[in-house]
């Protein structure tokens, strides 16, 4: 069964290909494959929307908001932070995390807004 969504020739306008494989050789797409992996999970994508919202968030009141445990909502923080999208600060026997930079906060505002106008008009 033939499909009718796939090309039947090979390549089409070959100056458009080398062009776009040039500017996808310049940048790191698996750094940023990689930080999208980490935004897949529900539930890191529910803590990095929370620390989006304050600009820091202790450890335990991110497993309130999420509904997991401290250790949980730990391990989560921990990849993000691994993944350089969170950073986190010491107080005592408080832990308290935020985004590492503005870029993430908008990325995860714009997916958001995406996802908000794809459901008004599907």
């Amino acid at each position: 069964m033939k499909h009718q969504d796939v090309c039947e020739v090979t390549c089409f306008d070959e100056p458009k290909v080398n062009r776009v494989k040039e500017s996808i050789s310049k940048h790191n797409t698996f750094s940023v494959s990689k930080m999208f992996k980490a935004l897949a999970d529900d539930t890191r994508l529910k803590i990095a929307f929370a620390l989006s919202e304050e600009e820091e968030l202790c450890v335990c009141d991110v497993a309130n908001i999420v509904g997991s445990t401290t250790a949980t909502a730990s391990h989560h923080l921990r990849l993000l932070r691994n993944m350089g999208l969170a950073k986190y600060r010491k107080e005592g026997k408080l832990v308290f995390y935020s985004l590492d930079d503005d870029h993430v906060k908008q990325l995860l505002h714009l997916a958001f807004a995406h996802e908000k106008e794809a459901k008004v008009l599907g």
